[in-house]
């Protein structure tokens, strides 16, 4: 809940940060409730972030950005990091880009989202560039 913390831009991911990932995605599995979490919400600043998607199965996201937006709409959100929820901007539909680890290098990956999984990889990357809700 450290605000200087999260507020700060995270550094690019390497593969070097693989146990980074994997610590979010044990930290993922288990807190209750939990959909998303970003490194810098463990105390490690690096663009790295985990999510569930639909059918509850986790992704790791290296260095995500946000390359296209579509059907823009108010949402209200809750985040660990934050007490109270928040009024936000989300979109419907989003393509992004990020990097997957395989065979111990990064590879560069693309996808469309849409709906609760846009909207949480939405946060996720608000969080990797050091933006509260």
């Amino acid at each position: 809940k450290d605000e200087a913390v999260l507020s700060q831009p995270c550094r690019e991911a390497t593969a070097e940060d693989a146990a980074i990932a994997q610590d979010l995605l044990d930290t993922l599995e288990a807190t209750e409730d939990a959909a998303c979490l970003a490194a810098n919400q463990i105390g490690c600043p690096v663009a790295l972030a985990v999510y569930l998607d639909d059918a509850d199965e986790p992704h790791v996201l290296y260095n995500p950005k946000l390359k296209k937006a579509l059907r823009p709409h108010k949402v209200v959100e809750t985040c660990f990091s934050r007490d109270d929820e928040a009024k936000v901007t989300r979109f419907e539909w989003i393509a992004i880009t990020y990097d997957e680890l395989a065979d111990g290098q990064l590879q560069p990956r693309k996808a469309e989202r849409t709906g609760w999984e846009a909207q949480i990889i939405q946060h996720a990357i608000d969080h990797c560039k050091g933006k509260l809700v």
